[in-house]
């Protein structure tokens, strides 16, 4: 085990004043970063045992009891004799200075409750909080995710699926909005690749060190992230991926944004349990919603039947994550000729008959419920706008180009 004592190289200097769940005024000490460097290698993402004790004794404390020689039983409490055992033996892997000093060398930073940049809604996990974050880009954590959404999906996807995460991403970024996911191939990489082709911001929460490239395929567009945006994991430098720490890692993309939109997912699918950690954490669940039958929106539409909200565009996002005002577009179509009449006009037009057959004006005045001077008059506007034709007494509707009845709102 890596000795503890002094500054943490690599993470910042002094004591910093930041806020916590406590509120305002928490200190974080050069002792207390150290140790909650060291505890990333010992407590498990998500690990709510660990997660209690940091709670009542602290970090330091923690650490005390778990690299006492011998071990103190009894020390901790709550924890089986396995469990236990397997903390005790991950306190020989802590190398605290030297995982700070990677960091820094790497131009990132090790964030923990406390500092100021430390997102204040992940405290929403509980005892699963994250015991620190581990942090490459030049962006304030905290600031991006006061204004951020997740897009998460099938690695798997269907061109469709990368299609509407990639302008989902564009369309947020372009809105001001922080595009958060997991850089994973799929949904994942091509909201990211959305959010950066607009020149917009983007998160990557990993589920290993930050300066692993997972998938290795994506190794230049985490490393763009690290540029424009931000690369965010739990995990301390050079720890690797497992399937738990990819479900783990989940929870923070929840925690972290103010809503989640999944774009296709099959029934057992991470992107789910992404969504549903979201739902726990009272944030905003959205689905994208794909062909009835295609197996990779099968879990997007059952997460719609459980009560997420089916959006299908940025507009959708924006309006229900967003601010007061921030209001998506009435939708409609194309506007025809036939929504220009008034609806007296309107309504003698659809009076005639369907192509092919004709009608007096008494006919079409009594049709139209109006009189037959009315409809008369009406029905030479109508001729001159090319809706109708005249054959001495009777009219009809004209059946060429634009202004065949079926160009009509509604058809015939």
């Amino acid at each position: 085990m890596e000795e503890l004592e002094g500054g943490p190289a690599g993470g910042p200097a002094g004591r910093l004043r930041g806020t916590d769940t406590g509120g305002a005024g928490v200190v974080v000490t050069d002792e207390e970063r150290v140790a909650r460097a060291a505890l990333c290698r010992v407590v498990e993402p998500g690990d709510e045992h660990g997660g209690r004790w940091l709670r009542e004794l602290g970090a330091v404390e923690l650490l005390r009891r778990l690299t006492a020689e011998p071990y103190r039983s009894g020390s901790l409490t709550g924890a089986s004799e396995r469990r236990l055992q397997g903390y005790l033996a991950r306190t020989a892997r802590v190398r605290p200075r030297q995982d700070l000093e990677l960091i820094g060398s790497l131009g990132g930073r090790f964030v923990v409750p406390g500092d100021a940049e430390w997102p204040g809604q992940l405290d929403d996990l509980g005892d699963a909080r994250p015991v620190g974050l581990w942090l490459r880009g030049p962006a304030d954590l905290r600031r991006w995710a006061l204004r951020s959404v997740a897009v998460v999906g099938a690695r798997a996807c269907t061109p469709y699926g990368a299609h509407m995460a990639a302008a989902l991403g564009a369309g947020l970024a372009e809105r001001g909005w922080v595009v958060v996911s997991g850089a994973a191939f799929g949904i994942d990489g091509a909201a990211h690749r959305g959010a950066l082709g607009a020149e917009g911001a983007t998160v990557a929460v990993l589920a290993c060190g930050v300066d692993v490239a997972y998938p290795r395929g994506h190794a230049g567009l985490i490393g763009r992230i690290a540029q424009q945006g931000l690369v965010v994991g739990e995990l301390p430098p050079g720890d690797h991926p497992t399937p738990g720490r990819f479900l783990m890692r989940n929870r923070v993309i929840a925690a972290l944004t103010r809503g989640t939109v999944v774009v296709e997912a099959a029934y057992r699918s991470g992107a789910l349990a992404t969504a549903r950690d979201a739902q726990r954490l009272g944030r905003h669940t959205m689905g994208v919603p794909g062909a009835a039958t295609s197996g990779l929106s099968a879990g997007v539409h059952e997460l719609l039947r459980g009560g997420a909200v089916l959006v299908t565009d940025a507009d959708d996002v924006a309006e229900l994550v967003g601010d007061i005002g921030e209001l998506a577009p009435d939708r409609r179509g194309p506007v025809v000729p036939r929504d220009l009449l008034d609806p007296v006009t309107a309504r003698v037009l659809d009076a005639l008959p369907p192509p092919g057959r004709a009608m007096t004006v008494p006919d079409v005045a009594a049709n139209a419920g109006t009189s037959v001077d009315d409809a008369l008059g009406r029905l030479y506007e109508l001729h001159s706008l090319g809706h109708v034709e005249r054959h001495g007494d009777i009219w009809r509707l004209t059946t060429t180009g634009e202004h065949h009845p079926d160009a009509r709102r509604g058809g015939p």
